[in-house]
Order: structure tokens, then sequence, then C-alpha cells
């Protein structure tokens, strides 16, 4: 992923932060020998450190390639939206030949995958997705030994550990601050799909600077 100086995270936590508030991505396992990686959509938790937790089916193709080489990547893209020609056209250029852009964040980790079986650390892994995606929700916590239990020889862990992290926030630093809030106001005024969600990232930036 080609990352400019302008799309370069302002710190760890703002890629972290990202994280804990979008958890669903691809996780990418690459084997060993293969033409092609086995790439699977999922939920995961993040909840700070240098690790995610997320379960999978056991027939799932994702375990030969683990078992091949524990190596994976889990990427994660959100605030995706379209900058038009018209938007993205400022001072300094030459009135309609303004180039169109994308503005998205997006996080590529790559790490190493640990395998859970156990039905106790399983159950753990479970319940802390359960008070991540669901909090509140008291009692009928996964255990080994209840009616749960009984469903977990069908799915697998995983404990993902961070390697190598590499993130990009693409909301125009490259534009001059009054031409790039210009665009976040009328992302925000356009409000489409995730143009809001942009135009908030865009504006933080901004402000950061």
């Amino acid at each position: 992923m080609l990352i400019r100086r302008a799309d370069k995270p302002h710190s760890d936590e703002e890629w972290r932060s990202f994280l804990r508030t979008h958890d669903f991505g691809q996780f990418i396992a690459p084997g060993a020998g293969r033409p092609l990686p086995v790439v699977v959509p999922t939920h995961f938790v993040y909840e700070g450190g240098d690790l995610a937790l997320f379960h999978l089916a056991r027939p799932n193709p994702v375990w030969r390639a683990l078992e091949e080489s524990p190596r994976g990547m889990l990427t994660v893209v959100g605030a995706y939206t379209y900058v038009t020609a018209e938007l993205n056209t400022g001072p300094e250029d030459e009135p309609g030949y303004g180039v169109p852009t994308s503005y998205y964040a997006a996080v590529q980790i790559g790490g190493r995958a640990e395998i859970v079986d156990d039905p106790d650390e399983m159950a753990e892994l479970l319940n802390a997705q359960m008070q991540h995606f669901e909090p509140g929700r008291e009692g009928h916590c996964v255990e080994a030994s209840n009616e749960y239990g009984k469903l977990l020889p069908a799915i697998r862990g995983v404990r993902f550990h961070f390697e190598d992290v590499k993130a990009k926030f693409k909301f125009g630093g490259n534009r001059k601050p009054e031409h790039a809030r210009a665009i976040a106001e009328a992302l925000s005024a356009r409000g489409r799909d995730l143009d809001v969600e942009a135009s908030a990232i865009q504006t933080r930036r901004l402000d950061e600077r």
C-alpha cells in the first residue's frame, strides 16, 4: 500500500482508535506455495495492544493454510467515499480540469495467528467477543460445561498477534487547509453512504495539523 506523507497516521493511537470502532475486516492467510491466499471476511475484537481476536467455522479452508504457515494479515477499510472532480478542484487548478479521488482509512496488519482449540480458552475468547458486540448482555456466558459448550467443537478461535502495521488516512492531506475544509463540509452536506464519517475524519485531521 502506497502511503504518502500527507496520508500517514498522526500517531499510533489514530489507527488503534480506528480498529476499536471498525470491527469487520478480511483475514488473509498465504499458507505456503499456494497460487492464491485464503481470504476470509470476519468480525474481530480489538481492545488495544497488539492482539485481535476472532473465530471461524472448523471447515473453513483457512486452517489448512495456517497449518502451512501461521503468518497472516488482517486488513480493515472504512470511511471510504468518492470525491468528485468538481469537489477536488482547488483554486490553483484549471477550472473544468479537476481530478476526482477517493478518501478512505485503511489498516493492514501483518502478524502471527495462534489457533485456539482448548474449550475453556475458546469460551474466554467468545465471551470477549460477546462483551464487545453485545455489551450489557447478562447471563448465558459461554462455558465449556454449559449448553454453549456443546457447540464449541464446530469452531476454532484465533489470537492474532500484531508484528507489522501499515495505516493510511487518505483525506485530502495534500490539499490546502481552506480547500480541504470546504471538501469536508461538502461531503457532510452530501450525506451519502460514508460521507459523514469521511468528513469527520478529515476535519479532525485538519484540526490536528
